[in-house]
């Protein structure tokens, strides 16, 4: 006979993640409007790139919840007229965001263009430059507040991906999150990208605590899902877990073969 034990009196049971899927890199033999229908049917959240090219009453339409969307569309983090800039557009993506349910407006450390490439690479960061973004970060993280949103900066990878873009990585985000000490900016942290620029990634998730407002994955090398490359997701979520974080994690990657094999094995590395 089999029978089933009751949790220990007192035991606390993690409520498990809220997981997201980038509509951009998966179900790509689909229209991107199905691809939401489709990540909605099972029974994913939603994260979005650009949505100046997207139908936005049509997304809204689908019942899909989004977790997160590009919180501007030009401008820069150190140039005076790039802030402006920044702050003029994310000030569009907070009205879109709105109609879309206020998912998290993710930022860079400057504009990305083609590829992913910044429209203005700089390989060296002044201390100028830093006290110049954190200028702009204070004045997002107002219209933040203001607004009701969260905008969230994203750590990415100088090697592979996104070289030249100035406070790409994870511990120059964490310093500027902390500097400016606001609850509507917080970290869009990127495993995947911080795999490739700095490693130790449960220590990092730790040292991040509470500024994160979301994670992103995918596996190195590829980008592809969960499973297929070196990092042993099953040990980051269940250290996600010890840490009491139950918020979004995020596939940001591309599918290794069938896009509906991939989700699966992702929805397997983070179910505890």
């Amino acid at each position: 006979m089999t029978t089933t034990s009751a949790p220990l009196a007192g035991a606390s049971q993690h409520p498990g993640f809220d997981l997201a899927v980038c509509s951009e890199m998966q179900l790509l033999d689909l229209p991107h409007l199905d691809r939401v229908r489709r990540l909605h049917e099972l029974g994913f959240a939603v994260e979005l790139w650009d949505w100046t090219t997207k139908d936005i009453d049509a997304l809204a339409a689908t019942g899909a919840r989004f977790t997160s969307m590009t919180g501007y569309t030009h401008g820069e983090l150190i140039d005076p007229a790039g802030a402006d800039e920044l702050l003029r557009t994310a000030r569009e993506s907070v009205a879109v965001a709105h109609r879309l349910g206020d998912p998290h407006l993710n930022l860079h450390g400057t504009g990305l263009g083609e590829g992913g490439m910044p429209n203005r690479p700089q390989t060296v960061v002044t201390p100028r430059d830093w006290l110049a973004a954190e200028r702009t970060l204070r004045r997002v993280a107002a219209l933040g507040e203001s607004e009701g949103v969260t905008f969230q900066l994203e750590n990415l990878n100088l090697d592979v991906d996104h070289p030249g873009v100035p406070f790409a990585r994870a511990a120059d985000v964490i310093t500027l999150l902390e500097s400016v000490g606001s609850p509507a900016l917080r970290m869009n942290l990127d495993l995947y990208h911080a795999q490739i620029g700095e490693g130790n990634l449960i220590e990092l998730c730790r040292r991040a605590g509470d500024l994160i407002g979301e994670i992103q994955v995918a596996d190195v090398p590829g980008r592809c899902e969960p499973g297929t490359g070196e990092i042993s997701y099953p040990g980051v979520a269940r250290a996600l877990a010890e840490m009491g974080y139950a918020g979004v994690v995020a596939l940001e990657g591309w599918a290794s073969g069938d896009s509906e094999v991939a989700l699966e094995r992702f929805r397997e590395a983070f179910t505890l």
